[in-house]
């Protein structure tokens, strides 16, 4: 019983240390007139940064920096909306195409998921009665 549980234990761990690296690269689309960007790297020094940037029709810009990291031994989706102080929501579920991220004490969003959609990545935020979604194309340079 006790090596079922510690095998338990180190499955669990190991899974909550991986990184959605499928989410590596450049990705955007146009929706509703705004022009979307998101950019991931690699999991390398144990850090995925990521950096999202909005250009709305009239010019305004909205960005957000991110950033995937460990923190006390699980994953963490760290986010920084117009360069603000950082909110971070815990890794709650990863698979293959998806991850789900989860601060239930945050106001909005509540919860970050992330997955692959044929060859769309596509980013959904909820919260309370409200959630969006978008889906972005891979971008090749």
């Amino acid at each position: 019983m006790r090596s079922l549980a510690l095998l338990l234990l180190f499955a669990s761990t190991a899974a909550a240390g991986d990184f959605p690296t499928w989410m590596t690269g450049s990705w955007a689309a146009t929706i509703d007139g705004v022009k979307m960007e998101e950019q991931w790297t690699d999991s390398g020094g144990g850090v995925m940064l990521g950096l999202h940037r909005d250009i709305r029709p009239n010019g305004k810009v909205f960005f957000e920096f991110l950033r995937m990291e460990r923190r006390d031994g699980r994953l963490a989706y760290v986010a920084q909306p117009g360069g603000r102080p950082a909110t971070v929501f815990p890794l709650k579920t990863i698979g293959d195409q998806r991850v789900v991220f989860e601060n239930l004490g945050h106001d909005f969003p509540q919860r970050i998921i992330y997955w692959l959609e044929g060859a769309a990545l596509c980013a959904r935020v909820e919260g309370g009665e409200q959630s969006q979604q978008w889906c972005w194309s891979r971008v090749t340079r």
